[in-house]
Formats: C-alpha cells, sequence, structure tokens
C-alpha cells in the first residue's frame, strides 16, 4: 500500500509539472479558451447542429470527402518534405484517383483501393526537423495550438491562399467566402458527437488531449509508453 501511495503521488506531481512546463502561458489561454467557449456556445455550436439537422448522413460524408481531397496536394508536400516519399506519392495518387474517379472528391474512391489516408501538416514537418514545440497556446477562434504549430499553420494559410483550387475556380468572392464557412461548419458539426467524451476541466481535457494527438500525429503512431517502461506491472 506504500509503494502504492508514493507511485500515486510521483504520477501526481509529474502531471502537475508536465503542466506547468508545456503551459506557462495558462493564464492567457484560460482566458482566451473562455473566449472561444462564448462563441461555440452562441454561434458556432447552434449552426453545426442546424447543419447536422439538415444535412443527410451521406451528404455530410461526401462534403467532408470534398475538403478532405483538397488537402491531399499539402499531405504529399508534407511527406515529401519529411523524406517519406512513398507516402508523397500516395497522397497525390489519392487526389487523383478521388478527384477523378470520386467525383472530385465526393466519393472516396481512393480508400476502397488500398490508398491510405495521411495526415501531415507544417507543424509536423517542423517537428521532423527538430524544431521544439513551445508553448501550448489557444487561438482565437482556431483553439488549441502550440508556437510551433501556429507557425505551421500561419505558413500553411499563406500557401493555399496562394494556390486553392477552389477559391480559384469561384467567380464570386462572397461564393468563395461561403465554401470557407461550410468546411469549418463542417468540421464543427462532426465534433458534435465527441462532446460526450469530455470530463473533468474542459480546458485541462482538451489541452491534454491536443497535446497527445499532435505527439501521435508527430510520431505516425509510434508512440512510446513511458510509464510501463519505468513501473512495469507494479
Amino acid at each position: 500500500m506504500a509503494r502504492l501511495w508514493v507511485l500515486t503521488c510521483l504520477i501526481l506531481f509529474s502531471s502537475m509539472a508536465a503542466a506547468v512546463k508545456e503551459d506557462p502561458w495558462e493564464p492567457f489561454n484560460r482566458s482566451m479558451f473562455q473566449l472561444n467557449e462564448n462563441l461555440d456556445y452562441f454561434a458556432a455550436k447552434p449552426l453545426a447542429l442546424a447543419y447536422r439537422n439538415a444535412t443527410p448522413q451521406k451528404v455530410d460524408d461526401s462534403i467532408t470527402n470534398v475538403f478532405s481531397n483538397l488537402g491531399e496536394p499539402f499531405n504529399a508536400l508534407n511527406n515529401a518534405l519529411q523524406g517519406k516519399f512513398s507516402h508523397a506519392a500516395g497522397d497525390l495518387g489519392r487526389f487523383v484517383v478521388n478527384s477523378t474517379v470520386g467525383l472530385l472528391g465526393i466519393f472516396d474512391v481512393a480508400s476502397h483501393i488500398g490508398l491510405a489516408k495521411h495526415n501531415e501538416d507544417f507543424g509536423q514537418t517542423l517537428a521532423y526537423w527538430g524544431v521544439a514545440s513551445g508553448p501550448y497556446l489557444v487561438l482565437p477562434v482556431l483553439g488549441p495550438s502550440t508556437v510551433r504549430d501556429t507557425a505551421g499553420f500561419g505558413t500553411e494559410t499563406f500557401l493555399w491562399n496562394g494556390i486553392d483550387p477552389l477559391d480559384r475556380s469561384l467567380p464570386d468572392e462572397r461564393l468563395a467566402y461561403s465554401t470557407t464557412l461550410v468546411k469549418y461548419l463542417d468540421i464543427r458539426a462532426d465534433l458534435v458527437p465527441a462532446e460526450g467524451i469530455i470530463s473533468g476541466d474542459k480546458y485541462s481535457f482538451l489541452r491534454s488531449l491536443y497535446l497527445q494527438r499532435r505527439t501521435y500525429l508527430i510520431n505516425d503512431g509510434v508512440v512510446e509508453d513511458e510509464f510501463s517502461e519505468d513501473y512495469g506491472d507494479e
């Protein structure tokens, strides 16, 4: 029992120390988090719920597929920058197949023929080349991030604005903004079912979830279990 108590204390203290190290801007982040929560409560979530209620699941899936397909060239670029050339080729293959046979990405044909989906961004590329994550950072509207991921997102946004095929194909600027709104509304609507897993302090929960998922993506799903290595079956 004494060993269990000591182990519990070590886990608690190590968790607290890790939180302090990764989130030195917590007061600012919490205030920004609350701002985002208010925006979500009064605007984003009601729109997302209305979207879910009005959109059949198959149509919702098709919209998600279209925007996912438009991101494949960036997946390919980031995989190439990380030296994962076979993955980059697969991403380009997905884009070609889904843009043609899949009718502009409405149908994810590529997955059915064995072309795996990858999720890569410039934040992951920076991590691959050894750039430290920096402190945890909550951005207005966009939500959880880190200093490194913010830099990556800014770079990707700048490049995307220059080559976005959907934006360039739309004659009306208002229509282009509408498609961007639909994109983020679709993302928010898809997150509604996941809200049930949140427990305890929502800010801490989402911070931990974000950082763990980023570690998972950066390591391509290979994450060491440090707890098991240190303590074994005890």
